[in-house]
């Protein structure tokens, strides 16, 4: 089982771990700082520094899978191609040093709390959604037109009102007696370890709080740290969905 420090702490660039396991698909550590690809956000990207100056370029981080296809507590470090002499020399057991892409990771941390803002100025059901570097999506299930202008000026207010966000946590129980927590989402959070992470902008009672949700990815701190984003597109991708795309402002 990975420990996943990023669930705690997002600005965590690096730490040290040791190898478990050295499979077809990737690296497996005890601990990591690599955020693995799920609930619309991509996975993260770096490098595993390993014993006698040996560099492993990390492309991609994902969640491992059981002989049954399901995903695991482990976090797979899928390695950039043609390094296989420097996989070769890492054995199960040594100890590493695993750095992400800073830079790239806090786009994702800025463009993922943006969508949590998105959906506080939307708050319609979401059929699905996908966070990236360059930009962020969200799908709306709805008919009513959306205004471009109108929505890029409730997210400057909302970056500008700078509210913290804070991460928490509630029971499965808990979750299960507060249905409206999980209906607007597409992707159900994961149950049966007794705790569901939480994510909440703004202040703790209804009437100044921003978004409550179960959320398992990486946010900043404030929201004043998002800057500067835009809606750059509105489309209806079907008779039910409108499709929200945010962008980086020029």
């Amino acid at each position: 089982m990975t420990q996943d420090l990023f669930r705690s702490d997002a600005y965590l660039r690096e730490c040290e771990a040791k190898v478990l396991r050295i499979e077809e698909g990737g690296i497996v550590l005890d601990r990591t700082v690599f955020y693995p690809q799920g609930g619309g956000q991509a996975g993260d990207s770096g490098s595993l520094g390993g014993p006698n100056g040996l560099a492993i370029a990390i492309a991609d981080s994902r969640k491992a899978k059981d002989e049954r296809g399901k995903p695991t507590a482990d976090i797979l470090h899928v390695p950039a191609p043609d390094q296989e002499a420097a996989l070769a020399a890492l054995r199960p057991g040594d100890t590493v040093v695993a750095r992400i892409d800073w830079e790239r990771r806090h786009k994702l941390m800025r463009f993922h709390t943006a969508t949590h803002l998105l959906c506080h100025l939307v708050p319609q059901p979401v059929d699905g959604c996908s966070i990236t570097p360059e930009y962020a999506r969200l799908d709306f299930h709805m008919t009513d037109p959306l205004d471009k202008d109108a929505l890029t000026a409730g997210l400057a207010r909302l970056v500008a009102e700078a509210h913290a966000l804070e991460v928490g946590a509630i029971s499965d129980a808990e979750l299960d007696a507060n249905p409206a927590l999980v209906k607007s989402m597409s992707v159900q959070p994961p149950r049966g370890s007794g705790q569901v992470r939480t994510i909440r902008i703004g202040g703790a009672d209804d009437g100044a709080r921003i978004d409550y949700q179960p959320c398992g990815g990486t946010h900043v701190a404030n929201t004043r740290e998002i800057g500067a984003v835009v809606v750059s597109k509105i489309e209806k991708k079907s008779a039910h969905t409108r499709r929200v795309v945010l962008g980086w402002a020029a």
